[in-house]
């Protein structure tokens, strides 16, 4: 190993230079494609998302509530559509969406992959503070 003390640089970025250059082989960033410990940006960002919880949709107190209280229960179906609509609004890039599956509309919050709150067809539907609407 350089003994960096011994040499004289005339400038930080020279030092910089000598240290980087003298870094062994073994602690290079990348390996190669058979053994990379890291993996693909996909499975990175798979992982990624898996851990902040955007592959499972939320449903806020309030949703919870208005689901309860309209007694309106998911069908696994159904939830699963609601899931793909959610997709589709944030590939797009909405921010606040009405989801609709079936007879149930759904206002969900993109960012934080939350449902809101519930609606079914038995109510008035006026919708504010969204925008982009999926029917699902």
């Amino acid at each position: 190993m350089m003994n960096i003390s011994q040499n004289k640089f005339s400038s930080i970025e020279q030092m910089a230079g000598q240290v980087v250059n003298i870094r062994p082989k073994s602690q290079s960033r990348t390996q190669s494609s058979s053994g990379n410990k890291e993996g693909s940006f996909s499975e990175i960002l798979k992982n990624k998302q898996a851990s902040e919880g955007l592959g499972e949709l939320k449903f806020s107190k309030h949703a919870n509530q208005r689901l309860a209280s309209r007694h309106i229960d998911l069908t696994k179906a159904q939830l699963e559509r609601l899931e793909n609509g959610t997709n589709k609004a944030r590939e797009k890039g909405i921010r606040e969406s009405l989801v609709m599956v079936d007879n149930l509309a759904f206002i969900v919050n993109i960012k934080n992959n939350t449902v809101v709150t519930a609606v079914n067809d038995t109510e008035e539907g006026v919708f504010t503070n969204i925008d982009g609407a999926v029917i699902s």
